[in-house]
C-alpha cells in the first residue's frame, strides 16, 4: 500500500509536494499568460524563402505517387516536412508583455519557489 506521506517513494512530505505543485503551476500560468507569440516570413537574403522548403516536399510526394516504396521519396518528404516545421519555429517572435516589477517578482517566487518545494518533497527528510 502506498504511503501518502512519501511522494516519489522517498520519505518526503505530501504537503510540500502539493503546495509546491500548486505554486509552480500558478507561477507557470502567470508567466505564460504574459508572453505574446507572433510569427513572420522566412527571409533568405531579404526575400520570402518559405516556398523553397516546399521543393523537396513536392518531389517527395511526386516520387511516392510513382512508387510508394521509394526510399528517396520518403526521404525527400521527411526533409520537406522538417524544413517546413523548422521554418515556422525559427520565425517565431516571442515578446514579454508589460509587467510591473512586483508582478514579475510574484511570478518568479511562485514558479521557482514551487519548483524548490517540489524538489524538496522528493528528497528524503531526516528524522522520519
Amino acid at each position: 500500500m502506498a504511503d501518502l506521506r512519501s511522494p516519489g517513494g522517498t520519505p518526503g512530505g505530501l504537503g510540500e509536494f502539493l503546495i509546491g505543485l500548486a505554486m509552480a503551476v500558478a507561477g507557470g500560468y502567470m508567466l505564460t499568460s504574459r508572453v505574446s507569440v507572433t510569427t513572420g516570413f522566412w527571409q533568405f537574403w531579404g526575400y520570402n524563402a518559405f516556398g523553397l522548403t516546399l521543393v523537396p516536399f513536392i518531389f517527395g510526394v511526386l516520387l511516392l505517387f510513382i512508387n510508394g516504396r521509394s526510399v528517396a521519396g520518403w526521404l525527400l518528404l521527411f526533409i520537406g516536412v522538417v524544413l517546413m516545421l523548422a521554418g515556422i519555429i525559427l520565425n517565431l517572435q516571442i515578446y514579454f508583455q508589460h509587467t510591473s516589477l512586483f508582478e514579475l517578482i510574484v511570478i518568479l517566487v511562485l514558479l521557482f519557489g514551487g519548483l524548490g518545494l517540489l524538489a524538496r518533497s522528493l528528497r528524503a527528510h531526516g528524522g522520519t
